[in-house]
């Protein structure tokens, strides 16, 4: 399966999943957030529709809600816990646009939840799939020689009925598949069955803005050293993913740390994973430190995707958020000046704020990092806002990964 040319004509509003519809995204709209490309989903062997729900094991998920709440912006919209008969654990559903987190936390001593956030700290378990079809996903997943963890059940409650199952990744990351139209009928609850609605008293600071994101971009897996290529071929042999891009050698290093990485895409671009592992340098890269402090491979970071990135990092820095830190040579070098050529707002603007731009044959993007959001330097967060562009940022892995390595030597990791 191959993905065609960027679309250049209206995209269908079909192609929404159940969250991108609620969140008054249409097609064409999402196109322009995240990139997306035509393709013929009839011979996909295993069809996504795109993102379902991020779900993350957290050391304290009541004050993390708050959190997301009170500085991302995200709305509460449904909980569950021990008031709706799950006695281990509490888990809460923020949204921002088509983005949905979940945050678990334990409550019970026993909880397996415990024993996941003591090995990992702060971090995602579980990137679930909006699918059309969960029994024939699993059907090719099996074929393909993945490992099932969770057989297709039907769920239901009040609001009607969802299909899910779920297939193992890098690390103790899963795949859970969901199906959110179960014979001809949409789920209408807020979340999953056994979910209730909520909602918060927080009240957002006056004149801030309704969300500061509206649709996730991608999310980066880091594994083991040799282990890249085994997980790119997971993703094309199981789930039909294309490979999109590649960056090795000098494309991915300073002076001290190297990585290699490979990105794979769902048909229409929808659901993309860039795949990092680390190289050979002459320091401890990134993603070495990333997988001693998470105690192995997982979820490095999420983009979220936003159309107005000023604004939104502006809002994120008066809450106290922390970005990565870019040398004003960036901003002053004349090659990079004249090879983004003109953007949308004046390279003054985002010199101020540290966002940085590129510019491939398709368009540019403006990309900012935050430090890790966690006590380990694992997770963080990317906020992207795409112009045509359908890459990665490439022209800006130096700048990032000196940054990074900053960091990394202020806590001696480097």
């Amino acid at each position: 399966m191959t993905a065609t040319t960027p679309s250049q004509h209206a995209l269908s509003d079909d192609i929404l999943t159940t969250t991108e519809q609620d969140a008054g995204l249409s097609a064409d709209q999402l196109a322009q957030l995240v990139g997306l490309v035509d393709y013929d989903v009839s011979k996909d062997p295993f069809p996504v529709t795109g993102w379902d729900a991020i779900v993350f094991v957290v050391g304290n998920a009541t004050q993390a809600a708050h959190y997301y709440q009170s500085v991302w912006g995200m709305e509460l919209i449904a909980y569950t816990g021990p008031e709706h008969g799950v006695k281990d654990h509490k888990a809460f559903v923020l949204k921002s646009g088509s983005i949905m987190f979940v945050l678990k936390g334990a409550v019970s001593p026993d909880s397996p939840l415990i024993a996941h956030h003591a090995a990992h700290g702060d971090g995602v378990v579980d990137i679930a799939l909006e699918v059309p079809d969960v029994d024939q996903c699993i059907e090719q997943a099996k074929s393909a020689g993945a490992r099932v963890v969770q057989e297709p059940e039907t769920l239901s409650d009040e609001h009607g009925s969802v299909r899910v199952a779920a297939i193992a990744t890098y690390g103790e990351t899963r795949h859970t598949l969901v199906q959110r139209e179960v014979d001809g009928v949409r789920y209408a609850g807020p979340y999953l069955p056994g979910y209730v609605p909520a909602s918060s008293s927080y009240e957002k600071r006056e004149g801030a803005p309704k969300r500061l994101f509206q649709a996730l971009d991608h999310i980066v897996g880091n594994v083991e050293l040799g282990k890249m290529d085994e997980w790119v071929d997971f993703y094309n042999r199981v789930m039909g993913f294309v490979n999109m891009a590649e960056f090795i050698g000098d494309d991915i290093a300073t002076d001290y740390s190297a990585l290699m990485s490979k990105v794979v895409a769902n048909g229409n671009h929808r659901v993309k994973f860039p795949l990092n592992e680390p190289a050979i340098a002459k320091r401890k890269s990134q993603i070495d430190e990333y997988l001693e402090f998470y105690a192995g491979p997982g979820a490095q970071h999420l983009a979220l995707a936003t159309n107005d990135i000023l604004r939104t990092v502006d809002e994120l820095v008066k809450e106290g958020v922390e970005f990565l830190d870019t040398p004003d040579a960036y901003y002053d070098d004349p090659e990079l000046r004249e090879r983004i050529g003109k953007v949308r707002v004046p390279i003054e603007e985002l010199k101020k704020r540290r966002i940085l731009v590129d510019r491939d044959e398709d368009g540019y993007l403006l990309q900012i990092f935050t430090k890790p959001l966690g006590d380990r330097p694992t997770v963080f967060f990317e906020i992207i806002e795409r112009h045509g562009s359908l890459g990665f940022g490439k022209g800006n892995f130096k700048a990032l990964f000196e940054s990074i390595e900053r960091e990394q030597d202020k806590r001696g990791n480097l």
